[in-house]
């Protein structure tokens, strides 16, 4: 779809499952060649590699913690040597759990801090500071998430990790602007995911979580993916610091859906 795409060089973090699978997997199909940044491997993550590799895509596999600046920079390195630049970074690992906010442990706190917050930080400054040094007008996407703009109780340490990524980016992007640097948001709601499997496993809570989005379904990682393809292509050339909200319109207050309030 994207022909500007093709041989561009990307990484992508947190691409063994859900969104950063698709992402990595809609961004080789546009003829992308892929960095895939794993935390732990798995049988899963073998067979999808095997899988883009069968199919002629340019693909390689590193592993790396992003909240460890030396793995962060192990995974530039690969780009460049692997592929030879870094046109297109997404920061999509992450992780999220359950805690009453009072109940919530400082441990548990930093854990998801560093790895939504800091992770994106370190993969955005990394590829900012290449970008930079070898003048590519480069495209930087993160993932935050609807939860950057609504709060979530219980989550307290996930909806800070990704107001603070929304904040980042507006930052970034202001800041490398006049480099032709794009730094971009995509803000996911509700998506079909290993991380989201067990609640939407059950029906109740599976309604519940429909009623919350006016489109009146769960959506794909593939549509997230479609959108990070348009944020790395040149169709976006004049996108830059924004949140693109894929969310079956939860942003919009659903409540007042129909009329109602």
């Amino acid at each position: 779809m994207y022909q500007d795409l093709k041989n561009k060089v990307a990484i992508v973090t947190g691409a063994s499952k859900g969104i950063g699978k698709a992402i990595a997997e809609r961004l080789a199909d546009e003829g992308v060649k892929v960095v895939v940044n794993y935390h732990s491997e798995s049988s899963e993550l073998n067979e999808f590699i095997e899988e883009l590799k069968s199919r002629g895509d340019s693909v390689v596999a590193v592993q790396g913690d992003v909240t460890k600046e030396e793995d962060v920079k192990k995974l530039v390195a690969a780009a460049v040597d692997h592929f030879g630049s870094l046109d297109i970074m997404v920061n999509n690992a992450g992780i999220e759990n359950e805690v009453p906010s009072k109940d919530l442990s400082l441990e548990d706190w930093n854990k998801v801090i560093n790895v939504n917050l800091t992770g994106m930080f370190l993969g955005s400054r990394e590829a900012i500071r290449y970008m930079s040094e070898n003048d590519i007008k480069g495209s930087i996407i993160n993932l935050a998430s609807v939860h950057d703009k609504i709060p979530w109780p219980h989550f307290v340490h996930y909806a800070a990790s990704k107001g603070g990524v929304k904040m980042m980016t507006e930052t970034l992007a202001l800041e490398y602007a006049p480099q032709r640097i794009r730094v971009n948001n995509i803000s996911p709601g509700a998506i079909d995911t290993p991380i989201n499997a067990e609640k939407l496993s059950d029906p109740v809570k599976k309604e519940e979580v429909i009623k919350l989005i006016p489109m009146g379904y769960i959506g794909k990682p593939e549509e997230v993916a479609a959108c990070a393809a348009w944020l790395a292509s040149s169709e976006s050339s004049y996108v830059t610091g924004i949140s693109l909200y894929v969310d079956g319109g939860m942003t919009k207050y659903p409540g007042f859906q129909a009329g109602k309030g």
